[in-house]
């Protein structure tokens, strides 16, 4: 069943067989936001408004979920269980893409084709996060942001530290680091569902073309945040000036400026 949202233009987009539909707002140089569990749940939506506000054309295609319904436990966790069966993730896959990144590979060439600039931008959070740093192995990705990248998803330390990209796919990032590329990535520092060993790694494998954001989420931390918290820029954003939710908001509309218009 198809479903419109208030101020976003629903599109259809087919890459070798496989039709989505894509939610579209704005101007400007392309983003395209790939959303975390459950869904384009109402504070999904509210991010890539902001996106779009700030002169961007948003393309947010419809990966799981029903557009538009609010965030609950039991929708999460049965989209997950989804997911997790699904020949399009690889959910336990250390050094494996998910089948899915090659749609949206195709989605971010087709953003470029229509709006042309510098690139396009691309932001993944939690089951998605790892995606972005895919999608680089394509040049047309060149503002790519990993909030809370949460696979692999499993016990380990492989696991832990695992970066869910293929081999090949990562000395195509590398490449393209050496040659100047940058890479956004967020988290909360007692996330379990994004260990900091998986930074670690990001540290280890781009240098210095990689900029962490690890927002202090322990027991006493000087903003009450708890420990569980996980969305960075969605369902744990305190939409404040000064939080550092807010701060890491801020930077990823900057990092989008800086790097798709200059």
């Amino acid at each position: 069943m198809a479903i419109e949202l208030d101020g976003f233009k629903r599109e259809s987009f087919t890459h070798d067989g496989a039709e989505k539909d894509v939610y579209r707002r704005g101007s400007g140089p392309g983003v395209v936001i790939m959303t975390e569990m459950p869904g384009i749940t109402p504070s999904v939506i509210r991010f890539a408004e902001r996106v779009a506000a700030e002169g961007f054309t948003v393309f947010m295609p419809q990966l799981f979920g029903t557009p538009g319904k609010p965030l609950s436990m039991p929708y999460a966790l049965t989209e997950l269980a989804r997911a997790c069966i699904s020949r399009e993730f690889a959910v336990l896959a250390a050094n494996e893409s998910s089948p899915l990144v090659d749609w949206l590979r195709a989605l971010c060439r087709h953003v470029h084709a229509e709006l042309g600039g510098k690139g396009v931008g691309a932001i993944g959070m939690c089951i998605t996060g790892n995606f972005a740093l895919s999608l680089m192995v394509d040049p047309t990705v060149a503002a790519p942001v990993l909030s809370q990248p949460s696979l692999p998803i499993g016990l380990g330390a492989a696991r832990r530290a695992g970066m869910h990209i293929s081999e090949r796919d990562l000395a195509a990032v590398k490449e393209r680091c050496a040659a100047g590329a940058q890479v956004l990535a967020m988290r909360f520092t007692h996330d379990a569902l994004c260990p900091g060993e998986r930074f670690v790694s990001l540290r280890k494998e781009l240098g210095s073309a990689v900029e962490t954001i690890e927002i202090d989420s322990g027991p006493g931390n000087r903003w009450g945040l708890p420990q569980r918290a996980h969305s960075v820029v969605t369902n744990d954003l305190v939409d404040e000036a000064g939080h550092p939710t807010r701060q890491a908001l801020d930077r990823v509309l900057a990092f989008f400026t800086e790097r798709l218009r200059g």
